[in-house]
């Protein structure tokens, strides 16, 4: 522990040989012209904080007595000197791009950088942001703390310091500088995607509180009121503050001064040079919030900005907001500023010659293995955006019911899955999500499998190709395996492919119309045929191979590179962890929608449900929401929850009926607006809301029936209409208010709110919004919404 913290190094739990999660145990004409119309365990260890504060201090001490006085250049000789380059081959010199990615799309744009970057003049390496919290580089942590010593920075702090000692050694490790060693500057790219309601994804989690921590942005929400380190803060962390000018400025416990401190966070990263694209969706209200963020806490750190903040939209067309300012932006500014004179121009000519069509570089190899054999499962290597393959453990169904009145052609489905073998593993708290990994269509990958000449029975090891380097994060899923586990469970054979992933199929197509098809489509021409006929016409990568582009010859370790992971999907969980500890339920709907050529789609995961009956099994794991009830019983509950989105507000009112009869708590008001079309056909969990409202648990029961009368009428229409009631719950009371459902209910939800509190609360627009993140921020206003 240093200054009562302690350090911790993060790595992946490898399980033992009784107790391994499933995974381990899997061994076991042309039509698409017709289509187109055109021909991480987490071990804490003080002791490595002293070996990594006395290896530091060895450092610094033999650099003060090998110079002699020589000066700062000859200081940097008790270092490992920055990795030489071609200076003709890359003039840039290096470039680091981070993503933080919750799906893998932003980790997708950074090896599209990386794919670049040589053409372009630079030598770039792709990391994944967890890498930066993960760091066991105590060298480079030492050389850091020398190179600060050598250019006159204040190095305590520092050193006393774990979050600025790794974000320093991943950020600007001085491998990868430019120029002299100790003067040098490092350059970074971020790909950050915002997550929900404006969270960093899980694997930036971690490096957020570190840039929170060394930013002084304490309010992730309001960046522009956000300022440096509080005087608050300062006290909290052992600095005195001096409020009047002339007296002696005050130490904290280390001997720095405060200013010191402040300045330090000012200039912690100013040998930094960044730029940083945000992958988010207007639908949300805090849109792009991670990147600004990240943005804003790196200029706040003393890094110097290379080019604007990019803001990619995915209710709209985030691959082209990502060409548009990777093109147009960023290129263009890293030119400019680090590829001098003729080599920019001689870069520029070459890629407008090299129009040659090759297959790419393939990260990945496959080892073909005899039956019985067996390959150790290294679970560093798992990118971390893949870590719930290793979390995920399969559960029995245990009960599976129609919601909704067969008269109605929708279908709602509640499901109860048994977690009673895994209690350890599965452990939830009330409402919170589960994650489920649904298998594609069995049907589906045969026909893959046939077209690409697929041996589904095949067992395979996946290793990092001869020309990459094998560290953390660099797999896409854990094998030993066989290709049908990998077709049926890692890859997404349905969801609508990306222009990119058009773009890298077209070189494995043989037919050259078939390849013209993908280009066209993958280009910024074909935006709007690709929107038309792949998004719009459900077209997934297994209709591409198997029907539309049956030309595409593709290796299995190639195919694995260019389609897409299948994601999970969670769901909130609408049963409470005190009265069903060994059961989690589940709500879900049908997804089912009619294709433009006459087919169904179904959704890929509501149907692998629906598939399944009492006694299947479905892989599951466990994920925290935000849905937590107030730790006063007696403050009144506010829950909005139309549709499905009843889900966590049937998990919240078990758990309040419980504490009401079984620990005799006095509780708040509870009250539910629950909306669905009709009450005789979708009015869902209709008898358990009634036993709750004459039971006494819920207090008032207000329903929205859109349906069932010439103007339509929402939840968001009887909140109003309650508007005095409501603000004094909020005000008065203190009242929790929960929100599930789509995100454009949430949007009207929480305009309605604004609306009372300026009504009844006398606020203006502007500071009713304020008062609405202050809940937020709280805990007090929490959505969970899709779109």
């Amino acid at each position: 522990p240093i200054g009562g913290r302690t350090y911790y190094i993060a790595s992946q739990h490898q399980p033992s040989n009784n107790n391994r999660a499933p995974y381990l145990s899997t061994m076991s004409s042309s039509p698409i012209v017709e289509l187109l119309g055109s021909p991480q365990v987490v071990v804490g260890f003080g002791a490595t904080t002293l070996v990594l504060l006395a290896t530091t201090f060895f450092y610094l001490k033999k650099n003060n007595e090998g110079s002699n006085g020589r000066g700062a250049a000859s200081s940097s000789s008790a270092l490992e000197k920055a990795e030489e380059l071609d200076s003709e081959k890359y003039p840039g010199g290096h470039l680091t791009i981070y993503y933080g990615s919750q799906t893998g799309t932003a980790q997708m744009f950074a090896k599209q950088i990386a794919s670049e970057s040589e053409s372009r003049g630079f030598r770039s390496r792709v990391v994944d942001i967890q890498d930066v919290v993960d760091n066991e580089d105590l060298r480079a942590v030492s050389e850091i703390a020398t190179l600060d010593a050598s250019a006159s920075k204040n190095t305590i702090n520092v050193v006393n310091d774990e979050d600025g000692s790794l974000i320093r050694a991943t950020l600007t490790h001085p491998h990868y500088r430019e120029g002299n060693v100790v003067e040098g500057r490092s350059r970074a790219i971020f790909l950050v995607a915002t997550y929900g309601e404006g969270e960093p994804t899980d694997n930036a989690q971690q490096f957020v509180e570190m840039m929170k921590s060394k930013s002084g942005i304490r309010d992730i929400y309001n960046l522009e009121d956000s300022g440096l380190i509080s005087v608050d803060s300062c006290v909290r962390m052992g600095i005195e503050v001096e409020e009047e000018d002339g007296e002696e400025e005050k130490k904290n416990d280390s001997g720095s001064s405060s200013n010191d401190m402040i300045l330090d966070s000012r200039s912690f990263l100013s040998d930094l040079d960044y730029a940083v694209f945000g992958l988010g969706n207007k639908q949300y209200e805090h849109y792009n919030n991670m990147s600004r963020f990240m943005d804003a806490s790196l200029a706040k750190c003393g890094a110097s900005r290379i080019a604007p903040l990019g803001l990619g939209d995915d209710d709209d067309d985030l691959e082209g907001d990502f060409e548009n300012w990777k093109d147009n932006v960023l290129w263009p500014a890293l030119t400019e500023k680090f590829v001098k004179g003729g080599a920019a121009d001689a870069l520029a000519a070459a890629r407008k010659n090299s129009d040659v069509l090759e297959l790419p570089d393939c990260p990945y190899e496959v080892e073909y293995l005899e039956d019985g054999a067996s390959r150790k499962v290294d679970l560093d290597m798992i990118q971390t955006s893949s870590k719930h393959y290793m979390q995920a453990w399969d559960c029995p169904i245990v009960a599976s019911r129609e919601l909704r009145d067969p008269s109605d052609p929708g279908s709602t489905v509640h499901m109860e899955i048994d977690i009673s073998k895994h209690m350890s593993s599965l452990k939830y708290q009330t409402a919170d999500n589960l994650g489920i990994l649904p298998k594609n269509d069995s049907a589906l990958v045969e026909l893959v499998a046939k077209s690409l000449s697929f041996d589904l029975d095949q067992l395979f090891h996946l290793t990092p190709s001869a020309g990459e380097t094998a560290t953390k994060h660099t797999l896409p899923f854990p094998t030993p395996c066989t290709v049908r586990d990998c077709l049926e469970r890692y890859c997404d054979l349905t969801g609508s492919p990306r222009r990119s992933d058009l773009k890298q199929l077209a070189p494995y197509a043989r037919d050259e119309m078939d390849r013209k098809a993908l280009l066209r489509m993958s280009s910024k021409e074909g935006k709007a045929e690709y929107k038309e006929k792949i998004v719009e016409g459900h077209v997934g990568i297994g209709d591409i191979v198997t029907r539309l582009c049956p030309s595409i010859v593709c290796p299995l370790e190639h195919f694995i590179m260019v389609c897409p992971r299948l994601q999970p999907r969670y769901y909130t969980i609408s049963s409470s962890s005190t009265v069903y500890p060994k059961t989690i339920h589940i709500t879900y709907a049908l997804l089912e929608s009619e294709k433009k050529d006459g087919g169904k789609f179904t959704g890929l995961c509501s149907g692998y449900l629906s598939s399944l009956s009492k006694g299947d099994m479905v892989r599951v794991f466990v994920r925290d929401s935000t849905f937590r009830l107030p730790k006063q019983p007696e403050r009144p509950i506010i829950m909005i929850g139309p549709g499905t989105g009843i889900a966590p507000m049937r998990a919240l009112l078990q758990e309040r009926a419980y504490e009401r009869k079984s620990i005799g708590d006095v509780q708040g008001p509870n009250i539910l607006y629950f909306g669905c079309k009709n009450r005789s056909l979708d009015y869902i969990y209709r008898d358990e809301l009634e036993a709750f409202s004459n039971d006494g648990t819920m207090t008032e029961l207000h329903l929205a029936f859109s349906r069932e009368q010439a103007e339509k009428v929402y939840v968001q229409h009887l909140l109003a209409q309650r508007g005095a009631e409501t603000w004094k719950l909020i005000d008065d009371g203190k009242a929790s208010i929960f929100v599930c459902g789509a995100v454009k209910m949430g949007a009207d939800v929480d305009h309605t709110l604004q609306d009372i509190m300026v009504q009844h609360g006398g606020m203006s627009r502007e500071k009713a919004k304020a008062y609405l993140g202050k809940l937020q921020t709280a805990g007090r206003f929490v959505q969970e919404l899709w779109s």
